[in-house]
């Protein structure tokens, strides 16, 4: 047996050699014509032929690829599996969500240890207000299972619920099910009682589901081509697919489609949106073959959301600003002529959605850059309907500085409570319930960390980097308490920035591995996400996106100027659009980095926004611009997309992960990426560059909890292993 401290040729190899063996040589993508021609400019792409996911040459590849990130963190090994075991011995495996009472009934979910998915199921009903004591290892009496994920996803690689759907009377569940991970799912109808399936004639579907009011009729969305849900069909339970009943088509490419049911099941609810542009339907859910009713056309630039109320409509809409207001219609409204205010908003506040119930609405909102949640109490009941039956509004306040709040799944419209869950960077989630008329509040859960961990080692702070424009950008900071901004701490640096979406305190297991190396773990929550607002948002989108990238070094300088980290110990991570940013980031300034861990990476940008016929391009033209018909948004997106930018500079260590069924960003654009970074940028053995393809699974990663655990442990072992922080800090 071969000496593992000595090299081939019998020379003792340093620690450091021992620890970091000569890796083996990374695949070279062979070089093949293609040129892109656009706006008088040619570019030469000699990576595109990386895109048939068919192509026995593309998937030997990615093969090839694996073998080489596998290979050349080989060493790791023992750091991934304690990092998967402290993940899983914090975890409480046996669990159940808190039930949400429905009719007759609770409805819940469990996880069982050893099992991969959550088991879904529903137990009767006495006492909507007395929330059954929560046991993890005992079912609720008078159990019924509804769906076994773990017996649904046996033989599959990847399972995946598109919806879950019950009917009104609770006696029949439609569900859809995808498991190869490109979001297209087939559904079926099961009789709850007896358990015998009574129709799976509809396959390929898009994310939505609605029963009739009587169960009879399913309505489902389809989706085109270029995997945009744009039609609602109607499917009578028990027939043929062909004999479905078209009721919406969508023919304009921008927009999307949402399908879903009013609290009431009242309302079947068709939600059409671009990126800029909404409009609503209802169709009466007691009469199914009606024609859907348009709540109010759209016009270009009015974004508007629904919900239904008892005798009347609550709307937030962006008509008089950007920033929303709350408004009320007519339950029969089919104008915007019918709208009336209800509320408007103070300063420093973003009107997001509203929620109806008998007595009380609740308005979700930002306010001072985090999530937060306003009840109005209905304390008259006038007919018709009229703004003054909604008192003064009353918010659901709590004492950390840094948190996040939401509305919890509340089925029932008569309920006197609400369920809201709250958790922050430190503080484990806790759902509770809040009692409109008193305040009182009753914890039904809070989140279990096992394997003696205290959060309150654990500390949270929010700090600000300075933009180049002036703009004082917001970052989270999470770290060990006591933890020294002396200069010598590693780092992490999450990124996201684009669609407005804002990345809000929330608490995880996972990242607790990393605070307890030494990680500061930060949140840079640049320009182009949601966090403070409309205009945030509008600041970091379009012609103003690289806005979304300078913030993001500028919260990396923050970081090493003010102590917190150490200059060369500081990695990036992000996902999707925000591995754009981290691309991005790299290429404007890769000194700032160590180390980069691009999921999912939407760095092929320029060259997707081209392409009409691939998912999402069209309705992403209001996100990025539209570079295929105008020579400015061309010029610009060419300036930053991060697959055309690479320099032959020295660049960070780079890790990218991707999906063979992704549908949202091709495996082709890390595919591309990482080749060219290899061919063009100034790397060695000590700054590799890596690319891990799943060959089952779609945008999200691997399905199952267990496999999520063990690819977030590959992926973490390799970033602390490039911070030199894989032991546990004192």
């Amino acid at each position: 047996m071969s000496d593992p401290t000595t090299d081939e040729g019998g020379r003792a190899m340093t620690p450091d050699e021992q620890r970091h063996p000569t890796p083996p040589t990374p695949p070279v993508a062979p070089v093949r014509e293609h040129v892109r021609s656009h706006h008088g400019d040619e570019v030469v792409d000699p990576y595109e032929w990386l895109r048939d996911g068919e192509d026995p040459d593309v998937l030997a590849h990615l093969e090839a690829e694996n073998a080489y990130a596998e290979a050349s963190t080989e060493h790791l090994a023992p750091l991934r599996r304690r990092l998967f075991d402290e993940i899983k011995e914090r975890t409480l495996e046996t669990d159940l969500s808190v039930p949400v009472a429905s009719g007759q009934w609770w409805y819940y979910a469990r996880t069982v240890e050893g099992q991969q998915y959550a088991i879904h199921c529903r137990a009767p009903l006495t006492d909507a207000r007395a929330v059954p004591e929560l046991d993890p290892s005992e079912p609720l009496p008078g159990e019924v299972v509804l769906l076994d994920g773990n017996a649904l996803a046996d033989g599959h690689e990847f399972f995946s619920l598109g919806g879950l759907e019950v009917s009104h009377d609770h006696s029949r569940l439609a569900y859809a099910v995808d498991v190869t991970g490109d979001e297209r799912f087939d559904v079926r109808v099961v009789d709850i009682a007896s358990g015998d399936l009574l129709d799976e004639a509809v396959t390929g579907a898009g994310y939505g589901l609605a029963f009739s009011r009587e169960g009879d009729h399913l309505f489902h969305v389809g989706v085109d081509d270029a995997w945009r849900p744009h039609e609602v069909w109607r499917h009578e339970v028990g027939t043929a697919r062909e004999d479905d009943v078209l009721v919406h088509r969508e023919e304009d490419e921008r927009f999307w489609m949402g399908l879903g049911t009013s609290r009431d099941d009242r309302w079947i609810v068709l939600a059409l949106g671009s990126k800029t542009t909404s409009e609503m339907h209802l169709i009466d859910a007691a009469d199914p073959t009606a024609p859907a009713r348009c709540v109010a056309p759209r016009r270009e630039g009015i974004e508007y959301d629904v919900e239904p109320a008892a005798d009347h409509l609550l709307i937030v809409h962006n008509e008089r600003q950007p920033e929303g207001d709350l408004a009320w219609a007519p339950l029969d409204a089919t104008s915007r002529d019918q709208w009336q205010p209800l509320l408007q908003r103070a300063e420093d506040e973003r009107f997001i959605g509203v929620d109806a119930f008998d007595d009380f609405a609740v308005l979700s909102l930002r306010a001072g850059g985090l999530p937060a949640l306003r009840i109005l109490p209905r304390g008259v009941r006038s007919a018709p309907f009229a703004a003054s039956d909604y008192g003064s509004p009353v918010d659901v306040s709590f004492d950390d500085e840094l948190h996040s709040v939401a509305l919890g799944p509340v089925a029932e419209m008569g309920t006197d409570r609400i369920r809201v869950i709250h958790e922050s960077w430190v503080s484990p989630r806790s759902v509770l319930d809040v009692v409109v008329a008193t305040g009182e509040r009753v914890v039904l859960k809070r989140q279990r960390v096992l394997g003696g961990i205290d959060p309150a080692d654990y500390e949270q702070q929010r700090t600000w980097a300075t933009a180049p424009d002036g703009t004082q950008v917001p970052v989270s900071l999470v770290m060990r308490r006591g933890t020294r901004a002396d200069g010598t701490n590693p780092g992490l640096l999450y990124g996201y920035g684009s669609y407005e979406m804002s990345f809000d305190p929330y608490f995880s297991i996972a990242r607790l591995s990393l605070l307890d190396r030494g990680v500061v773990y930060a949140v840079a929550h640049v320009r182009g996400g949601g966090e403070l607002g409309r205009h945030w948002y509008d600041d970091g989108k379009m012609l103003a996106k690289k806005n979304t990238f300078t913030d993001f070094v500028a919260a990396a300088e923050h970081l090493h100027e003010s102590g917190w980290v150490a200059r060369d110990r500081l990695a990036a991570e992000g996902g999707s659009a925000g591995g754009l940013l981290v691309g991005a980031a790299t290429n404007v300034a890769p000194d700032r980095f160590a180390a980069v861990l691009a999921a999912v990476p939407f760095v092929d940008t320029l060259t997707t926004i081209l392409r009409p016929d691939l998912p999402l391009t069209v309705q992403e033209w209001e996100e990025w611009g539209d570079p295929l018909h105008d020579p400015e948004v061309y010029a610009y997106m060419r300036s930053y997309t991060p697959y055309e930018n690479v320099a032959a500079v020295p660049y960070p260590a780079i890790l990218a992960t991707t999906s063979l069924h992704d549908t949202r960003v091709y495996f082709t654009e890390p595919a591309k990426w990482t080749a060219r970074l290899r061919a063009v940028t100034d790397h060695d053995a000590d700054r590799p560059i890596l690319l891990r393809t799943e060959m089952s699974a779609g945008h999200g990663g691997r399905s199952g909890r267990y496999d999520a655990w063990e690819q977030t442990a590959w992926e973490w072992a390799w970033l602390l292993d490039r911070l030199g922080a894989v032991d546990p800090v004192d």
